[in-house]
């Protein structure tokens, strides 16, 4: 598929909170409802936008992150998400050239629009506003001449007059409107203290809005003139990525059953992860903590990721059967990987709610957000990583870990401060950093290989 030509957007804005995630999910509803096959794609770190383009789509929602996953990945890892699709629309992230802190355009949606040359379609916050639009639409074209701003959709429009005003005023720009919603055309979208409420906490409700901006983009904004506008993309040269030539393969014996968090509580992962799993020779299969009392028949190694078990911390600790099954196969040795929620779920309690009890720590809520990128180096061998190995991540959670003794620090964190960070015991590997395996491969293939030397513990 080298040279692969796939239909492509970016939808990005000078700002957070000017509708990038109203037009972009809109836009993949609208065209998965005319027919299209629609791959859905968000810059950054972010977990739950994706499940809105998933829902959207009935695609995987996938993360193009150059700081996680490094330039050279993002275009192979597009095509390998977007293979078979008629269209793909990527929502950026934060303002268009915001990146990285202190790191240049690395991680910006204008980089990843660069590294697809993919057109960009600006989301402006028109409600404050009239004329001085063309002025801010004209400063965001001309910055970097590498960055194709190929149209412009004009959001919180106040009135006809007002819609008229700021089309008037754009059209000197040479940036042409190709849409324009009203400020009562917003879905409802409720958040909490991490961002939106993730699609697996409000289903039912997610749909409905789902098809509330697919309607209303289809009203306001010009789906032909967008899709001749993604259909005019040069090839991109890069190769798919390829989870089974990223990862080395078992060759030999069965494959070991890898048990992977889900439901509610833990909905924040990478599509990547289970296809890199899967590659490396396991057998994936998902489990809810929230819902299931013990773990899969067969488990012999466990993926818990990240979430809001916070949030639901007293329905985890009412499963004591699931709580105690985790217990036990921690202390059998198998490998048992967790990040953040998952780090969390694993401590003895949440806000004095008990939870597994593996790790000698207890987590409690906290008013701080902890955010950022992070990078790090494994300090000892483990089952998921190598003394030495070094990875780039990032954290994002507001509660904190009161440890006490009996455990080694997964990472010793590098950047932007010096600190160590996480658990290591046995076989379990724990940490508040959420990593991107596609950009260290040998962290899936090493937790397959874990569980493949062990014998099934649960029965």
């Amino acid at each position: 598929m080298t040279g692969t030509t796939v239909p492509r957007l970016v939808i990005a804005a000078p700002s957070s909170g000017a509708g990038k995630t109203t037009v972009a999910t809109g836009l993949m509803a609208a065209f998965a409802e005319a027919g299209l096959a629609v791959s859905p794609h968000k810059v950054g770190p972010d977990y739950i936008d994706p499940g809105y383009h998933s829902l959207a789509t009935g695609r995987p929602g996938r993360n193009l992150d150059a700081y996680l996953c490094g330039p050279d990945r993002i275009a192979p890892l597009f095509l390998h998400g977007a293979a078979g699709a008629d269209l793909a629309v990527v929502e950026g992230v934060m303002g268009l050239f915001d990146g990285a802190s202190g790191m240049g355009e690395l991680s910006s949606t204008a980089q990843v629009a660069k590294l697809l040359r993919a057109p960009v379609v600006l989301v402006v916050d028109a409600s404050s506003q009239s004329r001085s639009v063309a002025a801010l639409v004209h400063g965001f074209a001309s910055w970097d001449p590498e960055v194709r701003l190929a149209g412009v959709i004009l959001n919180k429009v106040g009135s006809d007059r007002h819609e008229e005003l700021l089309r008037e005023a754009m059209g000197s720009s040479g940036v042409p409107v190709l849409g324009a919603l009203r400020r009562t055309q917003q879905a409802r979208t409720p958040s909490r203290h991490l961002g939106l409420v993730p699609v697996a906490e409000r289903r039912a409700e997610a749909v409905e809005s789902v098809r509330e901006l697919a309607a209303r983009v289809r009203e306001g904004c010009d789906l032909e003139a967008l899709l001749a506008l993604a259909r005019g993309v040069p090839r991109l040269a890069d190769a798919p990525w390829d989870p089974a030539a990223a990862v080395r393969a078992r060759t030999s014996g069965d494959r070991p059953l890898i048990a992977v968090a889900g439901g509610a509580a833990f909905t924040f992962s990478y599509a990547e992860h289970a296809e890199l799993l899967t590659a490396a020779g396991a057998e994936v299969v998902p489990f809810d903590p929230l819902r299931d009392e013990q773990l899969p028949p067969g488990t012999r190694g466990l993926v818990i990721g990240g979430g809001f078990p916070e949030v639901y911390a007293p329905d985890l600790s009412a499963n004591a059967p699931l709580r105690a099954a985790v217990a036990r196969l921690a202390a059998s040795g198998a490998p048992v990987s967790a990040e953040c929620a998952g780090l969390l779920y694993l401590s003895r309690s949440i806000d004095g709610k008990p939870m597994c009890g593996v790790l000698p720590a207890d987590a409690r809520m906290t008013e701080r957000l902890t955010l950022g990128y992070r990078e790090a180096v494994a300090l000892a061998d483990n089952a998921v990583a190598v003394a030495g190995t070094r990875v780039r991540g990032h954290e994002f959670h507001r509660t904190a870990l009161e440890p006490g003794a009996g455990a080694s620090p997964a990472w010793g964190l590098t950047h932007p401060e010096r600190r160590v960070e996480g658990f290591v015991s046995g076989g379990v590997h724990a940490s508040y950093l959420h990593v991107h395996w596609a950009a260290e491969p040998s962290l899936a293939g090493r937790l397959v290989e874990s569980a493949a030397a062990g014998a099934p513990v649960v029965r």
